[in-house]
């Protein structure tokens, strides 16, 4: 029995416009009692307000669905140990998701064992100071996802990855990435499915991400070409990441027949 870890943006939406047939392709999932997990890089959001934002294109979703990025993270530095203060560069999702997994959050960044970085809209000069500064007095550096553009609104704009960028050139310290291409926000989402890997597919319009991560974690691998893939840039865009797809499909629509679901 196939199950499917679900991308979201640029996959099931692309900022605030609902995609043709995702409402459809998970209803699909839910009527045939196919296993899935909706696994999103993006740590903005808390899996209710992810869950509230797909209902609102007519996705019939709980957080319980949800993996974010942001979970990902605080779960693998509950598992790392050693961490008791962090400093977050981000928005309202991960800094619950790391209250929640019982860090301090430590505003000024002085006395912070960690850095966690994700999307930050509201990103300043200052905020890349005091994240600079507690990388170079020490502290381990996570960035929850390396995407450097995100579709919205039928355009791309930049992402936790850009961001991790300036920090990364500054301080001189690489972050451990918690999403995609990294197998750990996948290894979790494969947890909670509480199935083999050899039965899951990975769906997502990213090749740099969703696809590469598939792939190189021995997943079946989907790529839509509704968010960052294109039929006329796909082919480009798989080389340049170094891997290929089991299947591509204009639109879930296409992967449900191609499947055969």
């Amino acid at each position: 029995m196939p199950a499917f870890i679900l991308d979201l943006d640029g996959t099931l939406y692309s900022g605030s416009m609902p995609i043709p047939h995702a409402a459809d392709f998970v209803a699909l999932l839910r009527r045939k009692g196919l296993p899935y997990v909706l696994a999103t890089n993006n740590s903005s959001r808390t899996p209710d307000d992810v869950a509230a934002h797909l209902r609102g294109f007519g996705i019939d979703a709980g957080p319980g669905d949800v993996l974010t990025s942001a979970q990902a993270a605080a779960r693998w530095l509950q598992a790392r140990g050693g961490v008791s203060r962090v400093h977050c560069v981000g928005e309202a999702g991960l800094r619950l998701a790391l209250s929640e997994a019982g860090f301090e959050l430590d505003e000024d960044g002085l006395g912070a064992d960690a850095v966690v970085q994700g999307i930050d809209r509201e990103f300043t000069y200052g905020k890349l100071e005091r994240a600079v500064h507690a990388l170079r007095a020490g502290a381990a550096y996570v960035l929850t996802n390396p995407d450097r553009l995100l579709p919205k609104d039928g355009m791309l704009t930049p992402g936790a990855g850009s961001l991790g960028a300036a920090l990364e050139a500054a301080s001189g310290v690489s972050p451990v990435v918690i999403g995609k291409p990294s197998p750990i926000l996948l290894g979790y989402a494969v947890d909670k499915l509480g199935l083999a890997p050899d039965d899951v597919w990975v769906v997502g319009d990213n090749a740099a991400t969703d696809i590469a991560g598939g792939f190189r974690s021995g997943y079946r691998t989907a790529l839509v070409l509704t968010g960052l893939a294109t039929r006329d840039n796909y082919r480009e865009q798989l080389a340049a990441a170094g891997v290929s797809a089991d299947v591509v499909a204009d639109d879930l629509a296409e992967l449900a027949r191609l499947l055969g679901l």
